[in-house]
């Protein structure tokens, strides 16, 4: 699946102050055509996750700009 076909709900540089984040390599969220979504942060290594799993740390704020976008 392309980025271009996922719809984007954070994109400020995480502090909602709506300033780009650069080359579209800061922290985000994204949800899919069927509803799920796609995490994209900085790797972590806070415990080794199942073969075929990764885990991400993205910042609070990012997931709070999601949580607005979708009007939660």
């Amino acid at each position: 699946m392309a980025r271009e076909e996922l719809q984007r709900l954070t994109g400020n540089n995480g502090n909602g102050n709506g300033e780009p984040c650069g080359q579209g390599d800061c922290p985000n969220v994204y949800r899919t055509p069927s509803g799920s979504f796609v995490v994209q942060g900085d790797l972590s290594d806070v415990f080794t996750p199942p073969s075929g799993e990764g885990l991400v740390e993205i910042p609070e704020a990012v997931l709070r700009e999601a949580i607005r976008v979708l009007g939660w």
